[in-house]
């Protein structure tokens, strides 16, 4: 499976649209690669990432239309993670990482959309 998480200096981004680049990692070969963000274009990064192969998205927060675009797509989407990257997906494969369901429904949210 790839997952795609988007980084923000290795920890997760806490708005999946404003980040600059994402950490993909493959957990049958137990790898990770960094691709730059293509921007924040509505509806494009569900897109983008779904061409790469991503399968899972974890991210802090998440607009409500995103996480559509994503499941539409049969792509499954986690909310609601914070910390490093590297701790997010040893959580997630431990099984203890949970999607709190949260929806960013501002732009302009200081950051603190995921709480």
């Amino acid at each position: 499976m790839l997952i795609a998480v988007p980084n923000e200096n290795n920890m997760v981004c806490p708005h999946f649209g404003h980040c600059a680049e994402f950490t993909l990692y493959d957990t049958a070969a137990k790898t990770f690669k960094t691709v730059p963000s293509p921007g924040h274009v509505p509806g494009a990064l569900p897109v983008f990432l779904k061409q790469l192969g991503v399968e899972l998205v974890i991210a802090g927060g998440m607009g409500g239309s995103a996480q559509d675009l994503f499941v539409s797509q049969g792509v499954q989407v986690i909310v609601g993670a914070s910390g490093k990257i590297d701790d997010v997906i040893v959580s997630y494969e431990k099984g203890e990482l949970i999607s709190t369901g949260s929806v960013c429904s501002e732009h302009a949210h200081a950051g603190d959309c995921h709480s």
